[in-house]
C-alpha cells in the first residue's frame, strides 16, 4: 500500500476492505446508560520497529526530548491502528517508508510518573540495506541521530523495561513467534 503524505491511512490494511468492514458494522451502538462510555479507562499505545542492519545490529534513535535511546516509532493517535502509527512514525522520524512486517511483541507498561499505562507494539522492521540506511533523513525536531548497536552495547542507554522489550522482540523474531509481555517480561 502506498501512502501519500497528508493522506495517511488510519489503519494498516486495504482501504476498500476497511471501508466495507466499517459499513458492515452498522450504526454505532447507543449507550444503554448515557455517560458510561466516558467513564471507561483509556490507555495510551505506542508502536515501533525492530529494524536491523546487515550485521544484525538493531537500529536505535536518539530523541531530542528524552535522554534514553528508542527504537523508531511513537504514539498511536486517536482512531489510528498501531500498524498505521508505526509506519507513520518511522516515516516522520527517518524520512523513509519501511515495509513493516509481522508483530513481534505486545508489551504492557504500568503507569509511571506522569505517563498512563500503555500497550507497546513492536513490529519487524526488516534488514536495512546500505542504500536504505543512506536514504535516512532525520526529523531534526524529534531525532538527533541514529545508530546501529548490539543490544548489549545499547542496554546502558535504555530504560530497563525498554531493554527487556527489545530483547523480547529480538527473540520473538528469531523464534518466528509473537510474544506478550508485561513491563518487558514475557508472560504466557
Amino acid at each position: 500500500m502506498t501512502i501519500v503524505p497528508g493522506n495517511e491511512s488510519r489503519h494498516g490494511g486495504d482501504e476498500a476492505v476497511f471501508a466495507g468492514d466499517l459499513r458492515d458494522e452498522g450504526e454505532p451502538e447507543a449507550e444503554f446508560h448515557p455517560g458510561v462510555a466516558a467513564r471507561f479507562p483509556r490507555k495510551n499505545a505506542a508502536a515501533g520497529v525492530l529494524a536491523r542492519d546487515e550485521h544484525g545490529r538493531i537500529l536505535f534513535v536518539s530523541p531530542t526530548y528524552k535522554p534514553f535511546l528508542e527504537i523508531p516509532g511513537g504514539l498511536v493517535e486517536d482512531d489510528e491502528s498501531p500498524l498505521a502509527a508505526c509506519r507513520r512514525e518511522v516515516r516522520e522520524e527517518l524520512g523513509i517508508d519501511l515495509s513493516v512486517g509481522r508483530l513481534l511483541v505486545v508489551d504492557w507498561l504500568p503507569s509511571h510518573g506522569v505517563w498512563r499505562d500503555s500497550l507497546q507494539f513492536v513490529f519487524d522492521g526488516g534488514v536495512l540495506s546500505r542504500d536504505r540506511i543512506g536514504a535516512i533523513r532525520l526529523a531534526s525536531d524529534e531525532v538527533s541521530r541514529f545508530e546501529f548497536l548490539e543490544l548489549a552495547a545499547a542496554r546502558a542507554r535504555l530504560r530497563p523495561s525498554k531493554a527487556r522489550r527489545i530483547a523480547l522482540a529480538h527473540q520473538a523474531f528469531l523464534d518466528g513467534e509473537t510474544v506478550y509481555g508485561e513491563f518487558g517480561r514475557r508472560l504466557g
